[in-house]
């Protein structure tokens, strides 16, 4: 593809941002935001760990969550991937991924309660549609020839065993491993709708001014992130699936009458309940629609394309902190901490922070997507970098970034950028539980309201909005020509 396109559709993501920006509420509220961030630095260089127990619950119940969720996801998703060729199968699977952790628990919270198995589902079933397509991925990707040449009375599942899977262990091992890292995060996570892990103690902690507490969670968060190849070995994860379940606590005990009711009642359209039929369907989701679903639609895309752009400029920047042609070996480890620490710290996390710092706007969201999310993209397109080889005589400085390394890497850089849309069109979504007018605003008010019917609705919307521009995203790759196959995907999933 020319390179005409590429800049045509660089272009015009750019422009379109820079017009949202016209629209968008950015706004520091505050009085002094200054005090509050100067407030959360010293607790971050004079961590409070005198409460051992408490710190330490935290961190062991946000493993559990994370064991236990990604364990029964990646089950689940290599099922559904040995079906992934049925079309039903594939619209399952996107369908159950394209709606967030947090919209799940939320869903579970109204039935189960703060019961464990809200966590667990929350966790595995949007990771079991993600593990689906990336594994159906890899192993459409394996050589077919051994296959062919097993003898014709080998079963099925023999076939499958000896020839695909063991060809395509090493990258399932290595995928399923890097979402054991997403699965730490989504567990503190889901702690802000009740759950015991991370989120719901850092919560607390913020509402009561206890900064030496958070400075103590966080740091013990990026520690759990970063020694994570060296506790969760191979030899050893036995031992933490079969521990797991056992440590995520009793909780509230379910009542299943509340259960089948929220199935069977509560979710179905108030008209239809009151038998109404679709005389009183039809008026009750135009009013619907008009009032909190376009409005949270239109808030959504605004900051997923501000967020979008602000995280491509974030990569481009920053990949040459730890690129070997830009940095020396002491610059280079700063740099891979910088981005680690980006990467690791979860949106909804940082957009909380940056809220209780700065004050409701779309300023938090739009900042908390574009660290995150150009974290993990600058690490991979610098890890990319890498990998070119320099003439001898190669200018050095801005020359080399402007005409040796940048364009050698766009490519792979947008490709990476078009997988990100669809993930940070998730998380503008769900900020909207923070108070930010997004569509998981109106699900957390219609919630709030025990409007369930309504919040199904719009999470049901929100899941088609996603897919849509996962689709989109997949369509541009194809038009310009950009390879990005499931080997490279993990890494930024």
């Amino acid at each position: 593809m020319p390179l005409t396109a590429t800049r045509r559709v660089t272009l015009g993501l750019t422009l379109l941002a820079a017009v949202c920006l016209l629209f968008g509420d950015f706004e520091i509220s505050t009085h002094d935001p200054w005090h509050a961030l100067g407030r959360l630095f010293m607790g971050l260089i004079q961590p409070d760990f005198s409460r051992v127990d408490f710190l330490g619950e935290a961190l062991l119940r946000t493993v559990a969550f994370a064991f236990v969720g990604v364990g029964l996801g990646s089950a689940a998703g290599m099922l559904l991937a040995l079906l992934f060729r049925h079309v039903w199968v594939r619209t399952f699977c996107a369908f159950i991924r394209a709606i967030h952790e947090l919209f799940w628990a939320l869903i579970f919270l109204q039935s189960f309660g703060l019961h464990p198995i809200t966590g667990v589902l929350a966790i595995a079933i949007p990771y079991a549609g993600t593990f689906a397509k990336v594994y159906a991925e890899i192993l459409d990707e394996c050589d077919p020839q051994p296959e062919r040449s097993l003898p014709q009375r080998a079963g099925r599942l023999s076939a499958l065993v000896y020839t695909r899977i063991s060809q395509a262990w090493p990258h399932l091992v290595s995928y399923t491993a890097y979402r054991l890292e997403c699965g730490l995060r989504s567990s503190a996570v889901i702690g802000f709708v009740g759950m015991p892990t991370l989120g719901f103690h850092l919560a607390g902690a913020f509402a009561q001014g206890h900064y030496g507490t958070v400075g103590a969670l966080l740091l013990l968060f990026y520690a759990l992130i970063a020694s994570l190849r060296l506790w969760a070995r191979p030899r050893l994860l036995p031992l933490y699936l079969v521990a797991s379940p056992f440590l995520l606590g009793t909780g509230l005990p379910i009542v299943w009458s509340n259960v089948s009711r929220f199935f069977t009642e509560d979710i179905v359209p108030a008209p239809l309940r009151n038998g109404e039929g679709l005389e009183g369907l039809w008026p009750w989701f135009g009013d619907l629609l008009l009032g909190q679903a376009l409005p949270g639609i239109w808030n959504t895309l605004l900051l997923t394309q501000i967020a979008l752009v602000l995280t491509g400029v974030l990569a481009m920047t920053l990949f040459p902190v730890i690129s070997r042609h830009f940095t020396g070996r002491l610059g280079g480890t700063a740099g891979h901490v910088l981005l680690v620490v980006m990467r690791s710290t979860p949106e909804y996390l940082l957009a909380f922070i940056l809220l209780q710092l700065w004050g409701p706007s779309m300023l938090p969201a739009v900042v908390a997507l574009a660290l995150h999310n150009g974290g993990i993209i600058g690490h991979l397109v610098g890890r990319r970098s890498n990998e070119i080889p320099l003439r001898q005589d190669a200018p050095g400085g801005i020359n080399r970034y402007a005409y040796e390394v940048a364009p050698r890497v766009y490519g792979p850089f947008l490709a990476l950028l078009f997988y990100r849309w669809e993930i940070i069109m998730r998380e503008t979504a769900i900020l909207g539980i923070l108070g930010i007018a997004t569509l998981g605003f109106y699900v957390d008010s219609a919630i709030q309201e025990l409007r369930f019917d309504r919040a199904m609705v719009l999470i049901l919307i929100t899941a088609l909005l996603n897919i849509a521009v996962d689709v989109l995203a997949r369509r541009l790759r194809a038009h310009l020509r950009l390879s990005h196959t499931a080997r490279s995907e993990p890494a930024a999933a």
